[in-house]
This record gives structure tokens, C-alpha cells and sequence, in this order.
């Protein structure tokens, strides 16, 4: 064979044998990278919100609408005065269906005219009915008297006579007190149907009043002064001229009471768990962009709301806004910072400089030409940033985007992550 062909040969399996055997490293691969600082660490979340009063009067139903002889369930605002309005004491603010309240009213003079005929019908009848026993009461007294006449006339009779007379007057003796007694229990009776039908009179005179009541406060009045905001029903819809509303849910409007503002905002389930009461906020107002107010949780709900149309839960928070503005109204669109956060002299680095998987959390620490795969513990994080608290220190190179052979490098740290889990079992353990 040819010298210099088995000395080509050579060399072409030495390349081979070195490129597997010692693989080269991918000097050529680009690294995005990013140093571990420590400083200032802040935690914030964003939402956006509805200016509220924290208090505020509200214009209601009238009282006499909730009479239960009234049976009025629900009623139409037929007029509303504009929203913004501003109102004293006693002024007009809305006026609610005539033609319901008339129609209940129509019916109730019925029934209360019906009740009093059947009064006077229960009077009639007993009248009749008393009479009628009070003269067979006095037919059979006549008639006992004439049996004892004959009893004592037939002294000088025979004995058959005599015994016959006797149980005449003792026949006519147990007839007058049946009657007696039918007369009692008769009057009685017509006694307590009397009494039944002019109760039912009240109760129908009763119910009249209670609608001739609710018709005279039909023009609804402001209690207090103040200015207008209307009120949602309890579909959540804003009540306006042609609302229907219920009495179990009375509300029209309101007069909020504006020394005392909050935003009312929803922060999504990732993000509640971050909030908690006391923590402070800066809160601006779209209308007003040149504004910043400071304010802070009041109330953080423990029970989430769905969103319409997807799975997504939000959780209603309370902010109340510090000091007083004269241009802030109910109603307003807000813009809130939430501060969950705020931690000096700690490590921190971008979010994307931190991979998983199903169970860890690492980071690739890039040393001139190497790189190692470090399990870290991390803390809080904000929308750019996130805390380590164990696993890397002040300064490390850290790689934004995950290398091509990751897989093969094997990792540091595992101890980091074993003290992780024992914490963790320990913890639920704990709670059992």
C-alpha cells in the first residue's frame, strides 16, 4: 500500500479520535450575561383602579315599601335627576312608578270594600240567626209554663193522668235548656264570625294606608346635601331612569362623603399572596396625570372573584388615599403601585437569569470559559427582578439565555436544594 496514504489515514483518525474524545468547546456560542448586584431590592405590584368614598349616605327605597301588607317586591325609577348633581336636604332626586302603586292600591280599596260588605253581611246573619233562637227560647218557656199549669191542674186527676203531666213539664224543662244551650254556643259562634270579619276589615283598612303611605313618599328625597353618584343594582349595573329596583337591594344613589377617598382595584391569584393590609401604595389618577397621591391597604378579600369568560380569579382590594383633593370624584380611573417589598443590602439579579425545572431553581455562572449549573434559593421578585438568598454572590457572571449542551452540565449546590426540601416537610409537617 501506498506510504502516504496510510500516513493520510493516520492523521484523519487522529482528528476523529481527538474530536470525540475531546470535544471542543463552542467558543463561537453567544452569551447574554448579567452580574449579581446588591443593593435596594423593591418588590411592586401594578394594578389599575375605581376611585370610591369610603363612606357616603345612601338614597334608598322608601321604608314603607318594605310593609309586608304592602307586597311590593320591586319598583321602577321612572325619573332620576343627573348624576353630579348637587343637592341640599330635602331636595328631589328621583321619582319611582306611579302606575305600580296604583294598581296595588286599586286592588287593596277591593278587597278592603269586599271585606267591610262581608262585615256588615256577618252582622246581618247573626242578627237573623239570634232572633230566630231567641223566639223558639221563648216559645218553649211559654210551653213549659203551660205544661206546669196542667200538672197543677190535674192534682184531683187520676195517677196515669197526673204521672203523664209530669213528664210533660220534665220534657218541656229539658227542651227549654237545649235551647239554652243552642243559643249560647250560637252566639258564640256568630260572635267570633263578626269578630273574624272585622278583623279582616283592619287588615285590609291596614294595607290602604300602608300603600297610601308608599304613594306620598314616591318622589324621593335627599337626606343630607351632597353630590349625586348613582348606585349599582344587584346585577352591578348602574341605576338609572327605567331601573327596576328590589327592596332587598334598595339602593338608588348616594351621596358620597368626598374628605375620605379609596381605590378599589383586583389583583390577579399570582399576585395576592403578595398583599397584605398596611402596606403602602402611590396611587395616580388618569384624569389628573400630573397627580400623585399616598395611600395604603385597608382591606385585602379572602375570597376571589372569576373573571366573565375565562378561569382567571381576582381578589378585590381596598386602598385608601391619604389627605383630601378637591378634584377627585367617585368613579375615577386610578393607577396603583402596590410596595409588597422593601429590602436593603441584598442580592438580586433579572428574572431571566433563572431557569426550572420541575422541582429546582438554577442559574449558569459563566467563569472565563467555563460554566457551571448552580441551584440557588430565591426570595421575592418584582416585574424585572428577583432576590437569591442562597447559591450565588456579589458580582458573578450570570448567562440570560440557557447554553446549547445545559444538559450535560452537571450541578452545584444540591445540598442548597435538600435544605430547601427538608424545610419544606418540616413546614407541612408542622401545619398537620
Amino acid at each position: 500500500m501506498d506510504k502516504k496514504y496510510l500516513i493520510s489515514l493516520s492523521i484523519i483518525a487522529l482528528i476523529i479520535t481527538t474530536a470525540v474524545l475531546f470535544p471542543k468547546n463552542n467558543s463561537s456560542e453567544t452569551y447574554l450575561t448579567t452580574k449579581v448586584r446588591r443593593g435596594n431590592f423593591i418588590s411592586e405590584v401594578y394594578s389599575t383602579g375605581q376611585l370610591q368614598t369610603e363612606n357616603s349616605e345612601l338614597i334608598v327605597l322608601p321604608e314603607e315599601m318594605s310593609s309586608r301588607s304592602v307586597n311590593l317586591y320591586e319598583i321602577k325609577v321612572s325619573e332620576l335627576i343627573e348624576e353630579g348633581t348637587v343637592v341640599d336636604s330635602g331636595d328631589y332626586v328621583a321619582t319611582l312608578d306611579y302606575a305600580a302603586v296604583e294598581e296595588i292600591l286599586l286592588k287593596a280599596n277591593d278587597e278592603l270594600t269586599t271585606a267591610l260588605n262581608d262585615y256588615e253581611d256577618a252582622k246581618i246573619d247573626t242578627n237573623l240567626n239570634l232572633s230566630t233562637l231567641r223566639d223558639e227560647l221563648l216559645n218553649a218557656q211559654v210551653d213549659l209554663e203551660e205544661k206546669r199549669l196542667i200538672l197543677e191542674q190535674s192534682v184531683y186527676e187520676s195517677p196515669a193522668v197526673k204521672r203523664q203531666a209530669n213528664l210533660n213539664v220534665e220534657r218541656a224543662v229539658r227542651d227549654l235548656d237545649q235551647k239554652n244551650r243552642n243559643y249560647s254556643l250560637k252566639q258564640k259562634q256568630d260572635e267570633n264570625k263578626v269578630y273574624r270579619a272585622w278583623e279582616k276589615v283592619k287588615s285590609r283598612q291596614n294595607k290602604v294606608d300602608d300603600i297610601d303611605k308608599l304613594f306620598n313618599k314616591l318622589e324621593v328625597k335627599a337626606p343630607k346635601p351632597g353630590l349625586v353618584i348613582y348606585s349599582h343594582d344587584r346585577f352591578g349595573k348602574k341605576v338609572k331612569a327605567g331601573s327596576v329596583i328590589s327592596r332587598w337591594y334598595p339602593q338608588i344613589a348616594e351621596l358620597p362623603d368626598l374628605s375620605s377617598m379609596i381605590s378599589k382595584t383586583f389583583i390577579n391569584e399570582i399576585d395576592i399572596s403578595k398583599i397584605k393590609v398596611g402596606q403602602q401604595v402611590k396611587i395616580g389618577i388618569d384624569a389628573f396625570p400630573e397627580k400623585l397621591f399616598d395611600g395604603e391597604v385597608i382591606t385585602v378579600a379572602n375570597i376571589g372573584q372569576v373573571i366573565p369568560n375565562t378561569d382567571s380569579k381576582v381578589f378585590e382590594v381596598s386602598i385608601k388615599i391619604d389627605g383630601i383633593d378637591k378634584d377627585l370624584r367617585p368613579a375615577m380611573t386610578t393607577s396603583n403601585i402596590i410596595t409588597t417589598a422593601n429590602i436593603d443590602e441584598t442580592l438580586f439579579a433579572p428574572l431571566e437569569t433563572v431557569f426550572r425545572n420541575d422541582s429546582l431553581n438554577f442559574v449558569f455562572i459563566k467563569k472565563g470559559s467555563k460554566i457551571k449549573k448552580q441551584i440557588v434559593q430565591l426570595g421575592i421578585s418584582n416585574e424585572n427582578n428577583t432576590q437569591f438568598t442562597e447559591g450565588v454572590t456579589e458580582g458573578v457572571l450570570l448567562i440570560m439565555n440557557q447554553p446549547a449542551n445545559a444538559d450535560k452540565i452537571p450541578y452545584d449546590g444540591i445540598e442548597i436544594y435538600e435544605r430547601v426540601k427538608l424545610a419544606e416537610i418540616d413546614s407541612t409537617s408542622t401545619i398537620k
